[in-house]
């Protein structure tokens, strides 16, 4: 029977609902004398009511008790409509219900608004966002907030994406009127209207940023930010973050990734730059710091990148970097000093490690590259005396790496800021100490690279290879540090003491390949040192004469020593060496003779065999010319002639398709093209 009442109330609720609406202004005792009529009119739907809303029956008593018609009608608003249905209880939750789907045919319209060479309107500009908008809530999948517009199907999210990455940034540059370049956002006209908007739009386009891993779209859309860096820079908040997600893609990310990522970082601290600096370059080189920790061949252009660019960020402002550059190397002194004061292999383990080496590189670049200016010019002294003391703490057989990256970091600092380092003895010193006419207990297949080891194991120390490479890095860094200071009018002095130890080392040393090495250098810094004495015993000025002696000095230099010129055949030839070893095929772009020799097996051969090999081929493979010939013997060594021809061909072929991957090397680093570009519909 309750279910009957139920059902008949609702038949006659229009009109006493519509008399209740008519008597809203009543006194309280009027609507009770009303309730009352009701009762005798309809008693089936008075039982109604006071079965599911006794607060309209009470009305005149609550009104008694609270006295007034506000708390009247604040208690009357959730009324009888509590009882009809739950769509009405959806209906009042949704604020903001979704006007329609995006499809094509809108978003090819919004898209020719957007290029239209008249005045760009700012609903065109919201709207877009919002759709924007839309789809970054499909690519979230946060379905409880909801915007105007709704994304469905990976076309449509594809085409609002491209849209925005594409033409947003012209639409909003022309509404603003930015034509003209270098202009504040901010003091646009139009910039309160658009601000919150775009400050939505960044934070949707950071989002995006965030989710993707696949190395095309983040390019895409780097290119983008590049490009609303301008906007980024407008709100710290937005310029933080970016910043955050932008400094870790610098330091991980793929090539192209990395350039574009610090070419953001760069732009958007420009705009800010009294606000941002110093958080970014300590950001920055914290982040260096954690990333150099492990260093291997494939890992070195990124780590090499990353300095650079750094020198590039603290150039910026020397005076504020002079404060971060002093504490830098204050902290690294301190680790040094402990190091030689407290005789422990904790200490020393925090000297004689990679972040350490390559925390001294990124300074001494950082010098170099501002010699010519002075903000930064009183750090030098104390950063050489932090590498020098760096390679006496631990002077034994095993540290020669680190020794030699120390006097490499020493001979570019003399070199670019023309400064006086004494450096010989530190090279000389590994001549008179070490006896390379002690036997080796192993035989090496290939010479041992110094470029990725700071340390050498005891096993290493024994094979023939160590002493074939620490006769060529001497040898290397000698002639690199005698070059660099063979226009010296102090050139004879300064070469004096180590021509007579290399002597001494020629008299010791019964290994014929390294005194031939070591005699050629010795008669070429010899001549060099003749050179000078001719030209000397020609000037008429006093020593004392500072400027006379670097007029002098920068004349010898212009014509060119004799050390010099030796120096730049064999650079080149050294740079062709390591290319080959780094691209892992004998391709170098330079048309060299070929040479033919015997039937036995020749270096050339054993490229071949190697690139046979189905096995992966290693970075560093050992030099085919090597004077210690020794060669890793392979089974097809009295293999017949038609095969070797065979080879040759399959050789040739290989070398007409170059790899679109290339291993980045560090001197082509500074030399990278403009990445950035302006994004057409190819792109996608």
């Amino acid at each position: 029977m309750k279910m009957k009442k139920s059902k008949k109330p609702p038949q006659k609720k229009e009109e006493p609902h519509d008399d209740l609406d008519s008597e809203e202004e009543l006194s309280p005792e009027e609507h009770k004398k009303s309730l009352e009529k009701l009762k005798n009119i309809d008693p089936d739907f008075y039982n109604f009511l006071e079965e599911n809303d006794e607060n309209l029956l009470n009305f005149g008593e609550d009104s008694d008790d609270n006295g007034s018609e506000g708390e009247e009608d604040k208690l009357h608003e959730p009324g009888p409509l509590k009882g009809d249905s739950d769509e009405s209880d959806f209906e009042d939750e949704d604020t903001k219900p979704v006007v329609g789907k995006v499809n094509l045919k809108l978003i090819s319209q919004w898209q020719a608004e957007l290029q239209s060479e008249g005045k760009i309107k700012l609903p065109t500009l919201t709207t877009v966002i919002k759709a924007f908008n839309a789809a970054m809530l499909r690519v979230t999948g946060d379905e409880s907030s909801q915007g105007e517009f709704k994304v469905e199907g990976s076309s449509v999210f594809n085409a609002v994406i491209q849209m925005c990455v594409l033409y947003l940034p012209g639409a909003i540059k022309k509404y603003l009127g930015m034509e003209q370049s270098g202009k504040d956002p901010q003091k646009c006209k139009h910039f309160i209207k658009i601000k919150g908007p775009l400050m939505s739009y960044l934070k949707d386009l950071l989002k995006l940023l965030s989710g993707v891993t696949s190395e095309n779209i983040l390019t895409v859309l780097l290119k983008h930010l590049h490009q609303m860096s301008v906007y980024v820079a407008c709100f710290s908040r937005i310029s933080k973050q970016s910043l955050k997600k932008l400094i870790t893609l610098w330091s991980t990310g793929e090539e192209t990734v990395r350039v574009l990522s610090f070419l953001c970082i760069l732009r958007i601290t420009r705009n800010q730059q009294t606000s941002l600096l110093d958080l970014v370059l300590k950001a920055m080189y914290m982040t260096y710091v954690k990333n150099s920790k492990f260093v291997s061949p494939t890992t070195w252009p990124g780590i090499n990148f990353m300095r650079r660019s750094l020198v590039e960020m603290f150039s910026l402002d020397l005076n504020s970097a002079y404060q971060h550059v002093f504490l830098y190397i204050r902290q690294l002194a301190i680790h040094l000093r402990n190091a030689i004061v407290v005789q422990k292999i904790e200490n020393r383990q925090a000297v004689y490690n990679w972040q350490y080496i390559n925390s001294l590189h990124l300074w001494a670049d950082l010098i170099a590259a501002t010699s010519n200016k002075p903000q930064l010019q009183p750090l030098l002294y104390p950063l050489v005396m932090v590498i020098t003391n760096t390679i006496k703490l631990v002077p034994t057989h095993q540290y020669y790496p680190l020794r030699f990256h120390c006097v490499e970091i020493l001979i570019n600092l003399s070199k670019e800021t023309n400064t006086f380092i004494p450096i010989l003895p530190f090279l000389v010193e590994v001549l008179t100490t070490y006896d390379f006419n002690k036997k080796h207990k192993k035989v090496s297949m290939k010479p041992l690279d110094f470029s990725c080891i700071l340390r050498l194991a005891k096993s290493q120390l024994s094979e023939n290879g160590f002493k074939d490479s620490v006769i060529e890095r001497v040898y290397a860094l000698l002639l690199e540090y005698t070059a660099n200071e063979s226009h010296n009018i102090a050139f004879p002095d300064i070469s004096l003491l180590a021509v007579l130890q290399i002597k001494q080392f020629l008299k010791s040393c019964n290994v014929s390949n390294y005194t031939k090495k070591m005699r050629q250098l010795m008669e070429k810094i010899e001549e060099n040192s003749r050179f000078i004495d001719r030209e000397r015993s020609k000037i008429s000025f006093a020593l004392n004469d500072e400027k006379m002696v670097a007029a002098w000095e920068s004349n010898i230099k212009a014509k060119g020593t004799p050390l010099y010129i030796f120096f730049e055949n064999w650079s080149k030839i050294n740079k062709i060496q390591k290319r080959k070893k780094v691209s892992k095929n004998d391709e170098t772009g330079v048309e060299l003779p070929m040479i033919k020799r015997p039937k036995v097996l020749d270096g050339a051969e054993l490229k071949t065999n190697k690139d046979k090999d189905t096995g992966p081929m290693e970075l560093f493979p050992s030099d085919s010319e090597d004077d210690t010939g020794n060669f890793k013997m392979s089974d097809e060594e009295n293999e017949t002639k038609p095969k070797e021809k065979k080879l040759k061909k399959k050789k040739k072929n290989k070398n007409k398709t170059k790899t679109s991957k290339e291993v980045v090397q560090e001197e082509d680093i500074a030399d990278t093209e403009d990445v950035v570009q302006d994004l057409s519909v190819s792109d996608w």
